[in-house]
């Protein structure tokens, strides 16, 4: 064999060194690799030799080709790193200059409203329950003494789900259910703001919303009175609006408790403005939850977030809470 093996490899490595794109390395695999390079005439005359010489010669063919091709392999992918590098550097952007400030979010009206509320009751001595959105009829209505002839009770009024029986499963119209579900579980004393979302069949105007959020209230314990409902209602106003806002009570119905009542806060212009209901819980409410109305009495209040928003903001039309535009949200 006439080539000089060691030679042709020293040659390619100084070749592949010099290479400065991928192509030259294609090249160079063509040239000392390919159907017309020397090694591959090389390898034709092995036939001429005899059999200890071709094995021999063989042999080192094959190892100068599976070098050249390391070689090659080793240089291309180098040189495809280094021109990635440079493509990632020619298209670098220097995103450090700001030509406005970052404008971050924060919390909505009605979050405000509602964390608000849970950090003046959780200061009282409460406890903040949940429950579900979607309930049946007896957490919704008949724990509560509601019966079934009552017009809350219709659809015109309730938003019912296709759920098992008819008008047995519902999106819960007030968050009173939470009430039951918390006596069902818990032996009193129980102190105890449930907030959340609500759903009516109401139409949406200025003062309604479809689906809004409420805040109930619920104390259980031994000799709760009247008095001490409306001491809980006064100090809960002062915390929230401030010291110079009075409440007071009027008397009410609702199926749920007995005596009930409407309460309502003082304006700075000497009128009164309604903020919920409230009263003491029945007995029969009592009874369905597993509680002794002779041991045990308790008082119940609730209202709505939006509209506390509203008259806090002084708001004209509560739907602004639900329209989700920036430019009235960020005022706030």
């Amino acid at each position: 064999m006439e080539l000089d093996l060691d030679a042709h490899l020293a040659d390619a490595e100084k070749a592949a060194a010099a290479a400065s794109t991928e192509a030259d390395v294609r090249a160079l695999s063509a040239e000392y690799l390919g159907k017309k390079s020397q090694l591959k005439a090389a390898k034709k005359q092995l036939g001429a030799l005899d059999p200890d010489e071709r094995r021999s010669a063989g042999l080192r063919l094959n190892d100068a080709i599976e070098r050249l091709e390391t070689l090659f392999e080793h240089r291309g992918s180098q040189l495809a790193d280094e021109a990635r590098r440079s493509q990632l550097e020619a298209e670098r952007l220097d995103l450090t200059e700001l030509l406005h400030p970052i404008e971050r979010g924060h919390l909505h009206l009605v979050t405000q409203a509602r964390d608000r509320l849970e950090d003046v009751f959780v200061g009282m001595g409460y406890e903040v329950a949940e429950g579900p959105e979607v309930e049946t009829a007896w957490y919704n209505f008949e724990a509560l003494n509601i019966p079934e002839w009552h017009p809350a009770r219709g659809s015109f009024d309730t938003i019912f789900v296709d759920l098992g029986e008819p008008e047995s499963v519902m999106l819960r119209s007030h968050t009173s259910p939470v009430q039951i579900r918390t006596m069902e579980v818990q032996e009193p004393p129980i102190y105890i703001v449930a907030p959340g979302r609500t759903f009516r069949t109401d139409t949406a105007d200025a003062t309604h919303l479809p689906a809004f959020n409420q805040i109930e209230g619920l104390v259980i314990d031994r000799g709760i009175t009247l008095g001490d409902l409306a001491g809980t209602i006064d100090t809960f106003v002062h915390a929230f609006f401030g010291g110079e806002v009075r409440s007071r009570l009027r008397p009410s119905y609702f199926p749920f408790t007995e005596p009930s009542a409407e309460f309502d806060i003082s304006r700075p212009d000497g009128s009164w403005l309604e903020l919920g209901g409230c009263g003491m819980v029945h007995p029969n409410v009592l009874r369905n939850c597993g509680i002794d109305p002779d041991r045990w009495q308790g008082f119940a209040f609730g209202f709505g977030i939006d509209r506390l928003a509203v008259m806090r903001y002084q708001l004209d039309d509560i739907r602004e809470l639900v329209n989700n535009d920036v430019r009235f949200l960020r005022q706030f």
